[in-house]
């Protein structure tokens, strides 16, 4: 065997050496408050000071999402004070397309906030795997995005951090809004803190220019989430260099000629250098990129890895057609219409609906293993 390096000993495996890298947290986690008992399961993600696992109440078998966050991370009270404004600001919040905080308790060693369990982790999980998305499925997202962000500001709440890694989605392919680490409540003009908080993602000009951030900076956010999501990369290279910081106070940035006009034109207006230029979240959802195509209403869980296929495959196209041309007669300039047309159309849509209405009648169809929590 080798020799030990400067003579010492093999040190003995000690578990106390890594309780500051969470690596001995116990399976089962007693929630002293209430004695209820959970079971701890895999990793989720880590981030800040924290780390997510996946948690079971062992009273029922719900699983959650739980936050765990050693009090040696939290030491200092600067520290201690963020968890507490972000635990105070989260459990409040009830809607859709938030992540539902549920409960929050802490023993010897932790702090646990337990949140709602997003079975399919993040949209920046989704982009990696795809690279771009389609127009629909941005359409999609955003859709419930600017919902759960409208709730947020309706109650008065800046997010401060959108950006795909905090947009987590579930088994039903559902966004939900969350992260709530650099949340802060919307102070008027005046009263603005005008740090910059953590490292955001999405630096709007008014944040770099210290002029505080506020329900528009988080509309700023949301059109580099658009372009991202479009394109496969951010408007503004993320690098944190001065360069970077450069283009985003000028609001420089390219619009690749591959982007539809309707889509150019709304991150534009998101991506405005004034902040009162850019749009409203209800702008948004009746801008034309919303009304020109069409939005599915689910996404098959396919999508997280593979391009969906709205267009139908033609034996179904045609045998949708002919049934259509034999119910309200053939109209054969409107179906050439419809044929130059290249991009999912009123017609495409109204086949999708039909055939996922088929499906959901469809005798075949087996009932879904999750019957049970309903």
């Amino acid at each position: 065997p080798q020799p030990q390096a400067q003579g010492q000993p093999a040190a003995p495996h000690h578990h106390h050496h890594h309780s500051h890298s969470g690596a001995e947290i116990s399976r089962i986690i007693v929630d002293p408050t209430t004695g209820k008992r959970y079971c701890r399961g895999k990793v989720l993600g880590k981030g800040g000071f924290a780390k997510c696992y996946e948690m079971t109440d062992l009273t029922n078998n719900k699983v959650y999402a739980a936050k765990i966050i050693p009090h040696s991370r939290v030491a200092k009270p600067h520290q201690r004070e963020k968890i507490d404004k972000e635990i105070e600001l989260h459990r409040i919040l009830h809607h859709k397309h938030v992540v539902q905080f549920y409960h929050y308790f802490e023993d010897k060693e932790n702090i646990y906030i337990l949140l709602e369990y997003c079975s399919r982790r993040s949209m920046a999980h989704i982009l990696k795997a795809r690279k771009v998305l389609t127009e629909p499925e941005v359409r999609y997202y955003l859709r419930q995005i600017v919902s759960g962000l409208k709730y947020l500001h309706e109650q008065e709440i800046l997010h401060r951090d959108l950006k795909l890694g905090n947009f987590f989605i579930n088994e039903a392919m559902e966004l939900k809004v969350g992260d709530f680490g650099l949340a802060a409540r919307l102070e008027p003009l005046e009263h603005r803190r005008r740090t910059i908080c953590g490292t955001p993602n999405y630096l709007s000009p008014e944040v770099l220019n210290k002029q505080g951030h506020g329900c528009e900076s988080d509309i700023w956010a949301l059109g580099c989430v658009m372009y991202t999501m479009l394109l496969g990369r951010p408007p503004f290279e993320t690098t944190n260099l001065k360069e970077t910081y450069r283009c985003i106070r000028e609001a420089r940035y390219t619009m690749p000629s591959s982007l539809l006009a309707p889509a150019k034109h709304l991150i534009a207006s998101m991506l405005s250098k004034n902040p009162e230029d850019r749009p409203s979240l209800d702008d948004i959802i009746r801008h034309e990129f919303f009304l020109q195509g069409f939005t599915p209403d689910r996404l098959s869980s396919s999508c997280c890895h593979t391009v969906p296929d709205f267009h139908l495959s033609s034996p179904a196209k045609n045998f949708f057609k002919k049934a259509a041309a034999a119910l309200f007669g053939g109209k054969k300039d409107k179906a050439r219409y419809i044929d130059t047309h290249n991009r999912v159309s009123k017609e495409d849509e109204e086949i999708y609906k039909l055939r996922h209405d088929l499906k959901k009648t469809s005798i075949t169809q087996q009932p879904s293993k999750h019957r049970t929590d309903e």
